[in-house]
C-alpha cells in the first residue's frame, strides 16, 4: 500500500517500503497525510479558485470519466517544486481564512473547514511521491531532496498555528455534548490528536526545536533511502559461465540474462541485488560460493563504507527521534509511537514478540537439524550458515512434502495470479475487475483497471508489477485519490507496485508462491482502499492505526490457497492444465513448513526496531551494527538467521517515521488475522457469504471512522484470541 506497508506477507514477510501511502501516513508526521495527503482533497469552491488563480497541471482538479483521473502525460518533474511551493501558499491562504473566523469554534466551521483544505496541493504531493517511490532517477532524487525539507516545515507550520489549534481543540473539548454523529466526533479526535501529539501546545522555545529535528530528519530520511537505492543499482552479481546457472529455472536464467543485456553485458548472466532478484538465487543456485557472494552484496546495502553508509545518518536519525520524544513528554520514541497504537506501550508489544519468538527459535533448531541431516547426507561436509538456509531449506521441503518450488512456479503465471485476485474479490466482496485503455500512466508497463459492484463505480486500480531503476524495492499500496463523501462522492484510485522481473519478450512472467501470496496481501491493502465508504478522507480506507492496517490485507492472503482460485488460475504456463490436486495437497500439507525461519527473520527486525528506539538517547550515539550484534546475541538470535532488514537497507524504520518502533505491527495484526480466519472456518469456509459481508461492512469499509478494537468485535463478537495465531503458524499454544 502506505503502508500500507511493504507488504509484510502473513506467512512471507516481504518488504513494504518507503512508497506506499500507507507507509506515507506516519507517526510523526500524520499531518503531513492527514492535512495534505489525506484524501483527494476539492478546495470549498474550486471553480472560483480556478477562476481567480493560474493553476499548474500537477494542482488542477481532475476531470473526465471515472470521477476524473491524474493527467501523468502532463508531468514534468521540473514543475514539482514550484507547484508545491504555490500548493503550499494556497493552504496558507485556506488556513488564514478558517483561523479569521470570528464565530465561535464548531464542527462545521472548524474541523469540516479544516479538512476540505489544501486541496490542490494534496494532488500535486499525489503526483510528488508516485515519482519518488517509482520513477526516482537522479534528477527526481535531486529534487526530493531539496522538497523533502520544505514539507516538513510546511507540516511544522500547520500543526504549530495556535489559533487554529484553540479552535480545533475547542470543538473537541465540546465534542461529546455539541450534537456531533459518532463519525464527526472520531473526526474531531483525530484531528485533537494529530496536532497535540505533534506539540502544538508547546511554548515556543520547544516547538522552535521540534521544527529544527523534523527538517533535519526529512533530509535524512531521503539520504538514507537514495543510500539504499544507490547500492541496490550500483552492486550485482555478474556470472560469465553458463555452467554456473545450475539450479535456476529457465525463466530465472532468461530474466538474469535480459538484465545483463539492458546493463549491456550480453552474453552474461546479472543478478541484481534487489530482493525480487537476488533472494530466488540464493534458494536455488547450487554454487555455494556464489550464494555467499550474491547473500552478502543483499545484506550490506548501505554498509559499504563509502558515500552511500547508512551507519551514520542511523545514528543522527535515532538522536534527533530521542530528543523529539523528550520534548514531546515521552520517555522514547517507542513509547511515543505506540501510545497511539492499538498496543498502546512497548511492553505490551515486547510481550507479544517474545512469546512468538521463544517458539519461532525452537523451530528453527528443528529445521536446521534437519538441513544438516540432509547436508551430512549428500556428504557436502558444510556446516549450515545464513546463505545456505533457503537452499537447504528447499531441500527439506522436497524430501518431506516431495515439493519442487520450480515446480510449483510453472502453476503460478503473473497474469493469471492477477486475474485470481479479481475473482476472489468478485466471489468474496462482488467486484468487479475490467480493462481501461487510453488513460495515461507513469509508465509504460501500467496498466488501469476499473472496478465496479452491481455495475456501480467503485474506483480505479493501477497496476505497476515489473522492477526498474529507480523504483523502491519491494511491493506496496498506493492511494492517488481517496474515498470521501463529503462535499460530494469521490471514488477512491489506488494502486499495487511490486518488482517482479521481466522474462524475454512475450514470454508469460513465472512468480513464486511467495510472490503471489505478496500479490494477494497487497491487493488486500487495494481492496481496503476501494471499499472504503465514509464521509470524511482523513477516517477513509487505510488512514487506520500502524498496528491494525495490516490486519485486511493479512486476510486477503488466505484466498490464494483456496481450490476456487486455484483451479481457474494455477494453470501451467505451456499446457494451460490446472495445478493437480496432488500438488495443492502437499502445499497445504506444508502450510506451516518453514516457519521458524520467516517468524525469526521477522521477528530479529522487529524487536531490532523496538530495543535500539527504547536505547536511544539525544546525547548518545548509537553505532547501529554494534547494536544488532549485542541485540541478536541478548536474545539468542539463531546464528543461521539474520535480521530479515539488516539496520542500513532498514528503509522501515529509518527511510521514513513510518514503521519506526512499530515494525512490530505485522505480527501484532497477524493476531487478529488468524483469528478472523477462523471466524470464516467456522461458518464454513472462506466464501461464506455473511461472513464476507460482515467482514467488508465491518472491518473493509469503515476505515477509521470506528476505533480499531471497536471494529474487529464488530466483526468477530469478542476480543482478539492471541493463541489463534500460534495455532495458524504451528507453534505450541500457551495454556492450550
Amino acid at each position: 500500500m502506505r503502508t500500507t506497508g511493504d507488504g509484510e506477507g502473513l506467512k512471507k514477510m516481504t518488504s513494504y517500503d518507503a512508497g506506499s501511502s500507507i507507509k506515507r501516513r506516519t507517526f510523526l508526521k500524520s499531518a503531513v497525510t492527514l492535512l495534505v495527503l489525506g484524501g483527494g482533497f476539492l478546495v470549498s469552491n474550486e471553480q472560483t479558485l480556478a477562476a481567480t488563480v493560474s493553476l499548474g497541471p500537477m494542482m488542477e482538479p481532475w476531470t473526465g470519466d471515472h470521477g476524473g483521473t491524474p493527467r501523468f502525460d502532463l508531468i514534468k518533474i521540473t514543475d514539482f517544486k514550484p507547484q508545491i511551493l504555490k500548493g503550499m501558499d494556497l493552504k496558507r491562504e485556506d488556513i488564514k481564512a478558517l483561523t479569521s473566523i470570528k464565530d465561535k469554534p464548531t464542527f462545521d466551521n472548524t474541523i469540516a473547514v479544516l479538512e476540505d483544505s489544501g486541496r490542490a496541493l494534496d494532488r500535486t504531493l499525489r503526483f510528488f511521491y508516485i515519482y519518488t517511490s517509482t520513477m526516482n532517477d537522479k534528477p527526481m532524487q535531486a529534487i526530493e531532496s531539496e522538497v523533502k525539507p520544505l514539507l516538513a516545515k510546511f507540516d511544522d507550520e500547520v500543526i504549530q498555528n495556535d489559533a487554529l489549534f484553540q479552535r480545533i481543540k475547542a470543538v473537541y473539548e465540546t465534542r461529546e455534548s455539541s450534537g456531533l454523529t459518532p463519525e464527526q466526533q472520531r473526526l474531531t479526535e483525530v484531528h485533537y490528536n494529530i496536532f497535540s501529539r505533534q506539540g502544538a501546545g508547546l511554548d515556543e522555545t520547544k516547538k522552535k526545536r521540534l521544527r529544527e529535528i523534523n527538517e533535519k530528519l526529512a533530509t535524512l530520511f531521503t539520504d538514507f533511502r537514495h543510500h539504499q537505492l544507490a547500492d541496490e543499482e550500483k552492486y550485482e552479481l555478474v556470472i560469465d559461465n553458463e555452467a554456473d546457472l545450475e539450479g535456476l529455472s529457465e525463466s530465472m536464467r532468461a530474466s538474469a540474462a535480459t538484465e545483463a543485456e539492458a546493463r549491456k553485458k550480453k552474453g552474461k548472466w546479472v543478478i541484481t541485488n534487489t530482493r525480487s532478484s537476488m533472494e530466488p538465487f540464493i534458494t536455488f543456485s547450487t554454487r555455494r560460493d556464489l550464494r555467499e557472494k550474491g547473500w552478502r552484496l543483499w545484506i550490506s546495502r548501505g554498509e559499504n563504507n563509502d558515500a552511500n553508509d547508512n551507519k551514520k545518518t542511523i545514528s543522527e536519525v535515532l538522536k534527533l527521534r530521542a530528543e523529539r520524544a523528550k520534548i514531546l513528554g515521552f520517555s522514547t520514541h517507542a513509547h511515543w509511537i505506540l501510545d497511539d497504537n492499538m498496543a498502546k506501550t512497548p511492553d505490551h508489544a515486547m510481550d507479544l514478540m517474545l512469546r512468538v519468538w521463544k517458539a519461532s527459535t525452537a523451530r528453527v533448531k528443528e529445521e536446521v537439524a534437519d538441513m544438516q541431516a540432509i547436508a551430512d547426507k549428500e556428504g557436502a561436509k558444510i556446516t549450515i550458515e545464513p546463505w545456505d538456509y533457503r537452499f537447504y531449506a528447499e531441500k527439506v521441503r522436497k524430501d518431506k512434502y516431495d515439493i519442487d518450488q520450480n515446480e510449483v512456479k510453472q502453476y503460478l503465471q503473473l497474469d493469471k495470479i492477477r486475474d485470481g485476485m479479481f475473482f476472489a474479490a468478485k466471489q468474496v466482496f462482488g467486484l468487479d475487475m475490467s480493462k481501461v485503455e487510453g488513460l495515461t500512466v507513469p509508465q509504460a508497463d501500467v496498466t488501469v483497471y476499473e472496478v465496479k459492484r452491481d455495475g456501480q463505480l467503485v474506483g480505479l486500480w493501477y497496476f505497476d508489477p515489473y522492477a526498474r531503476p529507480g523504483k523502491n524495492s519491494g511491493a506496496w499500496m498506493n492511494e492517488y485519490r481517496t474515498q470521501e463523501r463529503f462535499k460530494k462522492p469521490v471514488t477512491p484510485i489506488v494502486s499495487n507496485n511490486s518488482n517482479m522481473v521481466k522474462g524475454k519478450p512475450g514470454e508469460p512472467v513465472l512468480i513464486s508462491w511467495d510472490d503471489a501470496n505478496t500479490m494477494f496481501h497487497e491487493f488486500g491493502h487495494a481492496l481496503h482502499g476501494l471499499q472504503s465508504n465514509v464521509t470524511y478522507p482523513t477516517l477513509a480506507g487505510t488512514n487506520t492505526k500502524r498496528d491494525f492496517v495490516e490486519f485486511p490485507s493479512q486476510v486477503n492472503e488466505r484466498w490464494l490457497m483456496t481450490d476456487e482460485v486455484l483451479n481457474k488460475f494455477a494453470l501451467h504456463y505451456k499446457t494451460g492444465e490446472p495445478i493437480p490436486q496432488t500438488l495443492v495437497d502437499k502445499l497445504r500439507k506444508a502450510k506451516t513448513f518453514n516457519q521458524g525461519f520467516t517468524t525469526t527473520e521477522y521477528l530479529a527486525s522487529a524487536i531490532y526496531d523496538m530495543k535500539v528506539h527504547l536505547a536511544a538517547t539525544s546525547d548518545k550515539d548509537i553505532d547501529p551494527i554494534e547494536f544488532e550484534k549485542i541485540t541478536m546475541s541478548e536474545i539468542g538470535c539463531p546464528k543461521e538467521i539474520v535480521m530479515r532488514h539488516r539496520p542500513t537497507a532498514f528503509a522501515h524504520i529509518f527511510g521514513d517515521d513510518g514503521y519506526s518502533a512499530g515494525y512490530y505491527s505485522y505480527i501484532w495484526a497477524d493476531t487478529m488475522s488468524a483469528d478472523a480466519t477462523e471466524a470464516f472456518m467456522e461458518a464454513g469456509g472462506l466464501y461464506d457469504r455473511k461472513t464476507c459481508d460482515r467482514f467488508r461492512d465491518t472491518i473493509f469499509s469503515v476505515g477509521n471512522s470506528v476505533r480499531p478494537d471497536v471494529a474487529f468485535r464488530n466483526f468477530r463478537g469478542r476480543d482478539v484470541d492471541t493463541n489463534a495465531l500460534m495455532r495458524d503458524r504451528g507453534f505450541p499454544v500457551v495454556g492450550g
